[in-house]
């Protein structure tokens, strides 16, 4: 439904396209005068069949009920006309409607796209990731909306594609970002403990030996929330000016207590 509204609410109106089979249907559709949602659907058959192939039958079946689902509100919200006419509005709202449906989508995975399927069959004869092939893939479909549309609308039709694959990230990966801090420590039990009782945050401790010294060290390994970090970094800094401190981002934790309530 996401999909679907981004599409003929903001983007296909305004002659912006997406990038993979969406962004060859909806210039296809503007060539011929059929519908967009028959385009969609026709043009993903070949690739929901290779998906079948090489991927596995839940993600074919899962992609195919995107897909219908996806061209139908197409169809649907085609009756209710376009929200905005201002070609920038439509390029920042519809990527980001169409980027939240796409994001969702994935996480619980399905595909729409099946430039992704061919992408991942080439990597076993190409020397490129499946991400590098998708890019390449789409900056030709988006370079070709300029023979369609002209280049001002192929321009629009990049920062709706930039939009959209942000707004995938957010979806796939949630708001909740957290941090990972690995501290190495000569004072790992005072530090230990520090983090437990100040910021109420798991702690698991190894025992680790400097690669040049070859002094026994302390390694203790947490994960906290964006807005703990600062607190964190005073904690170390008053127990053990001297530890070393890595900071990594966290896009989902799994696992311990908090997985216990989740699932609870």
């Amino acid at each position: 439904m996401l999909v679907g509204a981004g599409l003929e609410l903001f983007l296909i109106p305004n002659q912006i396209i997406d990038g993979g089979v969406v962004g060859v249907a909806i210039m296809t559709a503007h060539l011929t005068g059929w519908p967009v949602g028959a385009f969609l659907f026709l043009l993903n058959l070949p690739f929901l069949w290779l998906g079948y192939k090489q991927i596995g039958k839940t993600f074919a079946l899962t992609t195919l009920g995107a897909v219908v689902l996806m061209s139908s509100f197409v169809s649907s919200f085609a009756r209710y006309g376009v929200l905005t006419e201002d070609p920038l509005l439509a390029a920042v709202f519809g990527g980001a409607v169409l980027g939240l449906g796409v994001g969702i989508i994935i996480r619980n995975g399905g595909s729409l796209d099946g430039t992704e399927i061919v992408a991942i069959m080439l990597t076993k004869r190409w020397p490129f990731s499946v991400g590098e092939i998708v890019m390449g893939f789409n900056l030709f479909i988006l370079g070709s909306a300029a023979f369609v549309f002209g280049w001002d609308r192929a321009m629009y039709s990049l920062l709706a594609y930039f939009v959209a694959f942000r707004t995938i990230d957010i979806a796939i990966e949630g708001l909740e970002e957290s941090k990972s801090a690995t501290i190495i420590t000569e004072a790992p039990a005072d530090l230990r403990a520090a983090i437990i009782d100040r910021l109420g945050r798991g702690v698991t401790e190894l025992e680790g030996k400097g690669g040049y010294s070859g002094a026994p060290k302390g390694v203790l390994f947490t994960v906290i929330t964006r807005l703990e970090l600062a607190k964190l970094k005073a904690i170390v800094l008053e127990v053990d000016p001297e530890a070393f401190v890595a900071i990594e981002d966290v896009h989902e934790v799994l696992g311990g207590r908090r997985w216990k309530r989740a699932i609870h």
